[in-house]
């Protein structure tokens, strides 16, 4: 694995693991969610599936950020406008 694809690797986990502390079932749920995932594709060294799992781990990033923001939606509308 090269260097810069091991950093994106890392910042990826670093990324999803201070995402995980919001996550509705609690950050050890997610924890053992995450840890074993990255564990299962620790001996890949093909630099095009590399790539492919870290843009999927990003897309996963992105959907964890869009419920986050639905969540705090639908709490600002429950408080202000369900009355």
């Amino acid at each position: 694995m090269s260097a810069s694809a091991r950093s994106r690797v890392k910042n990826l986990y670093k990324t999803l693991l201070h995402l995980g502390k919001e996550y509705p079932k609690g950050y050890d749920y997610f924890k053992a969610r995450v840890k074993p995932a990255f564990m299962r594709n620790k001996d890949i060294t093909d630099p095009e599936l590399i790539d492919q799992k870290i843009r999927h781990g990003e897309f996963v990033v992105k959907e964890l950020e869009a419920l986050y923001m639905l969540k705090k939606y639908r709490t600002l509308k429950r408080r202000y406008y369900d009355k």
